[in-house]
């Protein structure tokens, strides 16, 4: 049975909640060595995410959040994802959370002329991985990242994605 859920844009008030959901993710599920220090867009989700056009959606099941992705625009008509993440729980393709939250993020690109996508993950994420592929994200190396692309110092793995395919 599929689990109702909505998306929402959030924003600072949620922060906490956003933390608590991530972080226990990162760090205790997939082993990452990644503090919240290193992680600053958390602490101020306005400022980092809204300021320069990009935003963050989270998915809510009766009031808790249960998964996020976010947008960076890195300008060039481009942009970076961060922090998709869905709890444990409500993962799968049966309850359709993390490509509903995907697919939010394609269509607030297209919205706002967003043609590139790329984002970083780590090896221990290979669901993720997979899930990007499927929705037609191709990995590349490093050095053919865009020099304005944002790296995360945990991430060795990238994707990118041209939204004319979708």
């Amino acid at each position: 049975m599929q689990t109702k859920f909505t998306i929402e844009q959030i924003h600072n008030q949620h922060g906490k909640q956003a933390v608590d959901l991530i972080l226990p993710i990162q760090q205790i599920e997939f082993n990452v060595p990644v503090t919240l220090e290193a992680q600053p867009d958390l602490l101020n989700i306005d400022e980092f995410y809204y300021r320069d056009g990009g935003a963050f959606w989270g998915a809510f099941h009766h009031g808790e959040l249960v998964g996020t992705i976010a947008l960076l625009n890195i300008g060039h008509n481009s942009g970076a994802i961060r922090k998709m993440f869905v709890k444990k729980e409500y993962r799968g393709k049966e309850n359709g959370i993390a490509q509903s939250l995907l697919d939010t993020l394609f269509a607030y690109c297209a919205d706002k002329r967003i043609h590139h996508i790329y984002l970083g993950t780590v090896d221990a994420l290979k669901a993720a991985q997979r899930f990007y592929e499927k929705n037609g994200f191709t990995r590349v190396e490093v050095n053919l990242l865009p020099s304005y692309f944002p790296r995360m110092a945990v991430d060795h793995i990238f994707y990118q994605f041209s939204c004319s395919e979708k």
